[in-house]
């Protein structure tokens, strides 16, 4: 037995089956990673990701990126005395931090502009005692979302323009609140580079 290899009985599979199953993927076999799903998938995923990113749609993102990562490099992975699930376990760690982390970024800018939009949109709120001023306003901004991406100026018009709820937002643009999100981010990068219109 691999000195400090794991038992059965602590819910890791038998170093040769698991070692087989390292050889199988190294050659391409794609079978053998369902087979390490099945034994260390909802472990990676209880115990690893999700104390660490409790959202739990992002948790499931970071499963999936652990499995596909870990197919990619498998080739790196050496027995040495420990399972694959620890080396898998690191990458989940990483995955999972890496992802926090950007989720953090995405929160604080949101929040941004929910307080400030002239400071993440380059657009000083109108005021009502404007009139006109305000319609030439509201035809440059059209004229430069018309310049970006017809996804990024959706969401900016709904969000910032329409007023709605990430929620709402994420639901009428058919995408996860963590993906509209990401969508807001880039968008208001996009259009602040458009505004004004040259």
């Amino acid at each position: 037995m691999m000195v400090g290899a794991a038992t059965a009985d602590e819910g890791l599979l038998d170093p040769p089956h698991e070692l087989g199953l390292v050889e199988r993927l190294k050659r391409g076999e794609r079978a053998a990673l369902g087979e390490l799903y099945a034994a260390y998938g909802d472990r990676l995923f209880r115990a690893v990701i999700l104390p660490r990113l409790p959202i739990r749609e992002l948790a499931e993102d970071v499963l999936r990126d652990t499995f596909r990562l870990a197919l990619e490099r498998i080739h790196q992975y050496t027995p040495a005395d420990r399972s694959v699930f620890f080396w898998m376990r690191r990458i989940a760690i990483n995955r999972a931090m890496d992802v926090h982390r950007a989720h953090k970024r995405q929160e604080a800018l949101r929040e941004k502009a929910e307080q400030d939009p002239e400071r993440v949109m380059g657009v000083p709120p109108p005021r009502p005692d404007r009139g006109q001023e305000l319609i030439e306003t509201r035809e440059l901004i059209e004229e430069s979302l018309a310049q970006i991406n017809p996804r990024y100026a959706q969401a900016l018009r709904l969000r910032l323009l329409d007023d709605k709820d990430r929620e709402e937002c994420a639901a009428l643009m058919e995408v996860t609140v963590a993906t509209f999100d990401v969508i807001l981010h880039r968008a208001c990068k996009a259009f602040r580079e458009k505004y004004p219109p040259r």
